[in-house]
């Protein structure tokens, strides 16, 4: 993957007043989309990671900070065993292919979710990765893999109670910390593919002010028009966060 330079592309952005810091794309669509064309659901979910690199340049272009893609559920376990096992091996070989690549364009990799269930080879994978590009800071790519939102909340718990938080202590500031993502802003943006409506049990807490919004496009045809519909109904909202403005 060799993503282009704002300089590359200049002519195709679409400058807005006021990006979003943080999107969160739910890539929905990947077996729908291959089975309207005669593909396997393995060669749907293949074509939905190869759309990656045109969406993390157009992110990029438009100024967004910090991009989360959710990649797999913990709830996507209870999915057939060949298809689990397919997606399990393509994000190993996207890591081991592309991390390179995002290291020289100075993009930080963090990994949201549990990793316990994951296998030793892919655990490696994800943790060298983090580590070697912990120090960019052109955009960070966080990827939510054995993600679930009611999952998150209940290890924060267990982690205060561990750690003895006293419960006059217990804020909204400390349970932050005790998330996955500590230290990332709330999405301002939550993006879905494929037309469903609902969040399905992704970044329930940090989505409490996020704009929405849905389109019926399969992920892989989720191009960099797509991208700029997204940020254009985005930048087209009154953010108020519960204030008369």
């Amino acid at each position: 993957m060799e993503l282009k330079t704002s300089a590359d592309t200049s002519e195709r952005t679409t400058t807005l007043n006021s990006p979003p810091t943080h999107v969160a794309i739910i890539m929905d669509g990947n077996g729908r989309w291959a089975a309207s064309h005669g593909k396997s659901r393995s060669e749907g979910h293949r074509a939905g990671t190869e759309n990656l690199r045109r969406i993390i340049e157009a992110f990029i272009r438009h100024g967004v900070k910090c991009l989360t893609l959710y990649a797999f559920s913990t709830e996507n376990w209870d999915r057939p065993p060949d298809e689990v096992n397919t997606l399990l091996e393509i994000v190993n070989e996207v890591i081991r292919s592309e991390v390179q690549v995002l290291h020289r364009e100075d993009i930080r990799l963090r990994h949201i979710g549990r990793i316990d269930r994951l296998s030793p080879q892919l655990r490696r994978s994800i943790c060298e990765s983090i580590e070697l590009t912990k120090h960019n800071s052109r955009m960070t790519l966080c990827v939510a893999f054995d993600y679930g939102g009611r999952a998150e909340i209940i290890d924060a718990v267990r982690s205060m109670i561990t750690d003895g938080v006293q419960p006059e202590d217990v804020s909204e500031d400390m349970l932050r910390r005790y998330m996955y993502t500590n230290g990332m802003p709330d999405p301002d943006l939550i993006i879905r593919t494929s037309g469903e409506q609902r969040l399905s049990n992704f970044l329930i807490w940090q989505a409490a002010y996020a704009e929405y919004y849905t389109t019926p496009v399969y992920w892989p045809d989720f191009d960099e028009t797509e991208v700029e519909k997204a940020l254009e109904a985005y930048a087209s909202r009154k953010r108020r966060f519960g204030k008369v403005l």
